[in-house]
């Protein structure tokens, strides 16, 4: 996404260690590889030869973990990490990440990457009932639930725990005994399993954090499936057996890295076959592509190759700019895209250039990208985003929960063109996205979710459910527009 303002903000990253002597250290480098998942804070939990132990702060990991004090002080075995960017809840220390909750007979972590679509009414019931929050985070309405199980032994009342939670959730919690994850019934979140060479186990996020850290990748968390691992090894089951894959689409098309593979897909090829698809469903007459670094340009890769088209590097990015979607103004996040992003004069003066991006949201970006290409001597450009118009909310842990900022659920494909100031604007269909990402499977929509583009969403909202009604009432969305 160009220079990731767009207000679609990323999820969070999980990622954990059991049975390892260096757990707390290789944590500290799986995050570092999850990075790309969330800025706003990282914490690490350490169990240690005195119990859990926790660190955690504002901010990226490096910045966290500044001190090497603040790692060894988590040294042992195995240890659960987390990177944030908010999606339920306030920026406030409580809620960064893994929590940690210390009872009279046990101590528990608790890491979540996801949003809870009934949270809201859960945690209303339970503060009924007595219970006290000590964080803002929908993350913390799974362990009330599990403190208030009857059911026997920690691990029944895990599952039945996660049997009432609803939404988008990946969730990893450590305790002394073992290490637990848990997927929820259409594996919107990606979560993944592998083996280190010391014989020792990671769950995270990616399988980028596995490739980091030397592990070799076991399995996908599959929907509805709880992964333990303990001192007598890795234990799989199902916590239910209501599932249907779903896949959030917007981890193939910008959130995981490059390098990852999802249920057996390679993101990078995913986004070249969406570029080549792009380029026959939206050609455009051109003398170069560009892809708007860096998740674009995969895509940006395939629409060369398809078209014929030379790919050319018309725009650099700095690698030492802070990620522009935290700035706190419009005016300071648009300040930030020129620092971010610059063209190169010499190849794009003069020429028709296809400038290809992964997605669009606010649309605030791609005009100052337009602006930018045309202020460098473009002849001409034709935007072509590698993604369809997202038109609709996400309520499984996307930072979209209204139309009021998606700019193609407010104006027509030729509307948003001119707003752009492109000369010409295309989307990838819904059926090119699905057939691009090729999943394996005989679920609906190719096992993707697709509902920020289609409005169809393959869950029930919960407490999200009047107040989108409510919105779409509004709102007059032509959903088969692609070109203008």
């Amino acid at each position: 996404m160009a220079a990731e303002v767009k207000s679609l903000n990323e999820e969070c990253g999980v990622f954990g260690v059991w049975g390892d002597p260096h757990a707390a250290v290789l944590t500290h480098l799986g995050l570092h590889t999850l990075q790309h998942r969330g800025q706003e804070g990282a914490g690490i939990v350490g169990l240690t030869d005195h119990g859990l132990h926790r660190h955690n702060g504002f901010g990226l990991v490096s910045e966290v973990f500044a001190d090497p004090e603040s790692l060894r002080q988590l040294a042992g075995t195995a240890a659960l990490g987390h990177v944030r960017y908010a999606t339920a809840g306030g920026r406030i220390l409580e809620n960064i990440q893994p929590l940690l909750f210390r009872f009279s007979n046990e101590s528990i972590a608790l890491a979540h990457n996801g949003n809870l679509t009934n949270a809201l009414s859960l945690r209303a019931k339970l503060e009924a009932d007595g219970a006290i929050f000590q964080s803002t985070s929908d993350t913390e309405v799974l362990m009330h639930l599990i403190r208030r199980s009857h059911a026997a032994g920690f691990q029944a009342q895990l599952c039945e725990a996660l049997n009432q939670v609803h939404g988008g959730f990946a969730f990893a919690l450590l305790t002394e005994h073992a290490l637990y994850a848990a997927s929820d019934p259409n594996g919107f979140r990606p979560l993944v399993v592998g083996q280190l060479p010391s014989g020792g186990y990671v769950i995270c996020s990616e399988t980028a954090g596995l490739n980091a850290v030397g592990a070799d990748f076991i399995q996908d968390v599959q929907p509805g499936q709880l992964v333990v691992v303990d001192e007598l090894g890795l234990h799989v089951s199902q916590y239910t057996t209501d599932t249907q894959l779903a896949v959030c689409s917007m981890e193939y098309v910008y959130f995981a890295r490059p390098d990852s593979e999802i249920h057996g897909v390679s993101v990078h090829q995913a986004r070249v076959r969406m570029g080549e698809r792009l380029a026959k469903e939206q050609p455009a007459a051109g003398d170069i592509v560009v892809g708007v670094p860096n998740s674009s340009l995969s895509a940006a890769l395939g629409y060369a190759r398809a078209s014929g088209i030379p790919y050319e590097m018309g725009l650099i990015k700095s690698q030492y700019v802070a990620r522009t979607f935290i700035q706190p103004t419009q005016a300071l996040r648009e300040r930030s895209v020129r620092m971010k992003l610059s063209p190169v004069r010499p190849v794009v003066a003069g020429k028709r250039v296809i400038l290809v991006d992964d997605s669009l949201v606010r649309g605030t970006t791609a005009i100052q990208l337009v602006q930018l290409l045309k202020d460098a001597g473009a002849k001409a450009v034709h935007l072509r985003i590698a993604s369809p118009p997202l038109r609709f909310p996400c309520f499984y842990g996307i930072d979209i929960q209204t139309t009021h900022e998606l700019m193609a659920a407010n104006h027509s494909i030729a509307e948003m063109r001119d707003l752009l100031g492109a000369d010409s604007l295309g989307f990838l269909s819904t059926q090119g996205l699905e057939d691009s990402v090729g999943l394996q499977t005989t679920a609906p929509n190719g096992g993707l979710c697709v509902a920020y583009f289609t409005g169809e969403y393959p869950t029930a909202l919960d407490d999200y459910e009047q107040t989108l009604e409510a919105e779409l009432a509004k709102l007059q969305i032509n959903i088969p527009e692609v070109s203008a």
